[in-house]
C-alpha cells in the first residue's frame, strides 16, 4: 500500500508516544557465551519430526535441523492475537532458561512485492501491531531480529515512503525495549553480496540503529559463509563507529556450503545447513550464529513461501 505523507507525519509524531531514545551497551549488554536459546516444541520443523515417525526422512531432519533451537517468525497480520501469540513463546523459553528469537515481519511494502509480500496495510497499523507484539515479551532475554530485508531492499519505497518506514523502524525498536528492556533488537543490514558497507551503514543510520539498536544483523534467508559475514558486519559496525557499542548477529541457518553457483536465492539446491546456534563466537564484534531462516521452511520455489517442506529440508540437513 502506497504511503501517504500525512500518514508519515504522523507517525513521526507517534514517536513521542512510545518512549525515549535507547541506548545500547557496548559490553553490560551483549549476550553471554553460555546463552541457551530456545528450541520450540511448536515449530513447524517439530510439529513434522513429531507427527511422521515412520517416515524415511525423519531420522535426518529431527537430528540435524529439529535438534537445533531456530527463529519464531511473527509474519502473519494478526493484530488482535500477536500479544498472546509472542507471550506463548517468549514464556515457554522463560520457563526453560532459555532465549527466544523472535522475527518481526510485517512492515508494509515487505519484500517489495516479491514471494513475501505483504504485511501490515499501513504504518500507522504496524506501529500498533509493533506494540502489541512488545506487550507480549515479558522481561527475559529476548533477541529480536527487526524486520528482514527492511533496510537493504528499499527499491519498491518512494523518498516519502522510505523517510517514514526509517522513522517506523526506529519506533518500533523504542517500543520493544520500553515494554522489555532486556530485548535486543537487531537491525536489517542485508549480507555481503548486496549493498556496500557505507551504503548499508548510511541507511541503518537513518532508521535510528544508533539511537534504537543493539546491532545488526546479516545473511537472513541467504546462504553466504559465515567468514565473509564477519568480515562483511564488522565493516558494516566500523562505518556506525566504534563508539557506537552494536555488534552483530548472523544467520547460518543455510551456509554450510556457501551460495549456489549461481547465487540463486529462492530454495536453491546442493545448499547445507551451517553452524550451530551459538552465542560463544568467541569474537566480541560477533554477538551470535543463529538459525534466523528455520531450515526447510521453504522461500517460495519448493513451494509457498514460509511452508515446511521435507525434502528440502533432507537435503539441507545431509
Amino acid at each position: 500500500m502506497r504511503i501517504t505523507r500525512a500518514l508519515a507525519a504522523a507517525g513521526l509524531a507517534a514517536a513521542f508516544l512510545i518512549g525515549a531514545a535507547y541506548t545500547p551497551q557496548a559490553v553490560a549488554g551483549e549476550l553471554p557465551g553460555d546463552t541457551r536459546f530456545f528450541n520450540n516444541p511448536d515449530s513447524l520443523v517439530n510439529k513434522w519430526v513429531a507427527a511422521n515417525p515412520d517416515d524415511s526422512r525423519q531420522p535426518r531432519i529431527a537430528s540435524r535441523i529439529a535438534s537445533q533451537p531456530q527463529a519464531a517468525w511473527f509474519s502473519r497480520y494478526s493484530p488482535a492475537t500477536v500479544t498472546e501469540d509472542v507471550r506463548k513463546v517468549a514464556s515457554a523459553a522463560s520457563a526453560k532458561g532459555q532465549t527466544p528469537v523472535l522475527v518481526t515481519y510485517q512492515i508494509p511494502n515487505r519484500d517489495c512485492g516479491g514471494a513475501s509480500a505483504g504485511g501490515a496495510p499501513d504504518l500507522a497499523s504496524y506501529d500498533t501491531w509493533v506494540r502489541g507484539f512488545a506487550a507480549g515479551l515479558g522481561s527475559g532475554p529476548a533477541v529480536i531480529i527487526l524486520e528482514p530485508d527492511s533496510i537493504a531492499l528499499i527499491s519498491c519505497l518512494s523518498p516519502t515512503e522510505l523517510s517514514g518506514r526509517y522513522a517506523s523502524l526506529a519506533r518500533a525498536a523504542t517500543a520493544i525495549h520500553s515494554a522489555n528492556p532486556n530485548a535486543r533488537v537487531y537491525f536489517d543490514a542485508g549480507h555481503s553480496a548486496w549493498n556496500s558497507a557505507a551504503v548499508q551503514a548510511a541507511r541503518l543510520r537513518s532508521a535510528g540503529v544508533l539511537t534504537s539498536g543493539d546491532g545488526i544483523y546479516s545473511n537472513v534467508s541467504n546462504f553466504r559463509r559465515t567468514a565473509d559475514e564477519v568480515t562483511f558486519t564488522k565493516s558494516v559496525l566500523a562505518q556506525l563507529g566504534a563508539s557506537s557499542g552494536l555488534t552483530a548477529v548472523i544467520d547460518t541457518s543455510r551456509n554450510g556450503n556457501g551460495p549456489a553457483p549461481d547465487n540463486a536465492w529462492c530454495d536453491p539446491h546442493g545448499r547445507k545447513v551451517g553452524e550451530n546456534p551459538t552465542a560463544n563466537t568467541r569474537d566480541p564484534a560477533i554477538d551470535a550464529y543463529l538459525w534466523v531462516k528455520p531450515p526447510g521452511e521453504v522461500d517460495g520455489c519448493a513451494g509457498p513461501a514460509g511452508t515446511f517442506a521435507p525434502d528440502y529440508a533432507y537435503e539441507l540437513a545431509g
